[in-house]
């Protein structure tokens, strides 16, 4: 950022003709989070002299003064007698607006004893990776450089933390510490460790295109948009047929066959108003040909491809159902009746509850009639496609049929 300004601290850059740091007050004060701990060093007396007190901003600041850069874990055990109870850890160069009550209710719902905020970004091959498992329990960290053989989630840390007082214990006082590097690897098998995923905008600023970037999301409403406490606009997307070849029961990576064009109109979604959610029944796991670790293994290698275009998925739900017996190595125990297998609607009610989703703004992409009778079951406006099972021989009509993927996204974005 010294191309930019050596004279100002990145955390007082501009967004909006604000600096940033009092963009992030304020959405904490918004939230009730009104006593602040400012932890300074380099140029803190813009800081200090512009927030004084907090009075001015609703809240009650206070300073801990750094003799020497500690980096972002150093610090915080010397203050460790301030904190008397479950605490938030905010990175000064990162633009954020996030729902913090939903943030909050996971961290004490989940008996947390830190919590990382997770999402997915458009650029998962050059960025440290976070890996969970389907209960939202960490399970590795992934740092760059990785291997290029395997297939990784595209869940990456967006410097945003609620932490509990267990986590202080494993900090030493004056030591330079980083928390993605130095602490969080070491803690993974001794605290319970949470990820929330969100699709809300976390965005560092931390280079001038970035800061750029920031400044023209701020402008279009895009970074009040994508928070959790208002209404979003979803399109579903069936897996098989749909992004990928339907090769019947993929049940390894090497068997997933990304359509080409896949991950260039994801990335139009990714670019437009609406989330791109994927919704599939995946029986494979109730027929015992994989396990659900297997599949996370598949849908890792789905988001390792449409990321090399530069494109992500806000969600990913799967069924991993079958109500049928019959089959001689069937799995008895995913041998159900459940209410997330398509043709139900369980998986969209469930997202639209997680992404606070307007079900009757959204729309729901799919190659077979199961498809169909989910969305209309959900409320939301379906689209038959061409390629997989062909959207053929329907009982119960789509909204529209489109050829493919790339046709009937680009006819949502355009109405």
């Amino acid at each position: 950022m010294q191309s930019v300004s050596s004279v100002i601290p990145k955390s007082m850059m501009l967004i909006g003709g604000k600096p940033l740091l009092e963009r992030q007050i304020n959405r904490l004060s918004q939230y009730g989070i009104t006593e602040i701990i400012l932890m300074v060093n380099h140029l803190k007396d813009q800081i200090q002299d512009y927030f004084k007190e907090g009075s001015d901003f609703g809240v009650s600041i206070s300073y801990y003064e750094e003799e020497v850069p500690l980096g972002t874990a150093g610090g915080i055990k010397n203050i460790e007698e301030q904190l008397t109870g479950d605490y938030i850890i905010v990175y000064g160069d990162v633009m954020w607006d996030v729902d913090l009550t939903r943030l909050i209710n996971f961290h004490t719902q989940h008996k947390s004893d830190c919590t990382l905020v997770l999402h997915p970004n458009d650029h998962p091959f050059d960025s440290d990776l976070v890996e969970i498992d389907s209960g939202h329990r960490i399970m590795a960290f992934h740092p760059k450089p990785r291997v290029q053989a395997r297939y990784y989630q595209n869940m990456v840390n967006a410097g945003l933390y609620v932490m509990s007082k267990k986590v202080l214990t494993h900090l030493e006082k004056n030591r330079k510490a980083d928390f993605g590097k130095d602490v969080f690897p070491v803690i993974l098998n001794q605290l319970k460790m949470m990820g929330y995923t969100t699709s809300e905008y976390l965005k560092d600023m931390g280079t001038p295109h970035r800061l750029e970037q920031v400044n023209q999301d701020y402008a279009s409403g895009i970074i009040s948009a994508r928070n959790l406490d208002r209404k979003q606009k979803a399109i579903f997307l069936d897996r098989d047929g749909v992004l990928n070849i339907d090769t019947d029961l993929v049940k390894m990576p090497d068997e997933l066959e990304v359509y080409e064009y896949a991950g260039p109109t994801i990335r139009k979604i990714n670019e437009s108003k609406y989330l791109a959610i994927v919704i599939t029944n995946q029986s494979v796991v109730a027929r015992n040909l994989c396990t659900e670790k297997d599949l996370r293994l598949i849908h890792n290698k789905l988001d390792t491809v449409i990321g090399e275009s530069h494109a992500k998925l806000d969600g990913l739900y799967y069924c991993p159902h079958h109500p049928h017996g019959g089959f001689p190595e069937e799995n008895p125990a995913y041998k159900v009746d459940c209410l997330c297998r398509k043709p139900k609607p369980g998986m969209l009610l469930e997202a639209a509850h997680d992404f606070n989703i307007d079900l009757s703004q959204s729309w729901f992409i799919g190659d077979t009639e199961r498809d169909i009778l989910a969305g209309k079951a959900a409320g939301v406006r379906t689209i038959g496609v061409k390629t997989g099972r062909g959207a053929k021989g329907f009982a119960t009509v789509p909204d529209y049929i489109f050829n493919d993927l790339v046709e009937a996204v680009n006819f949502i974005l355009a109405s």
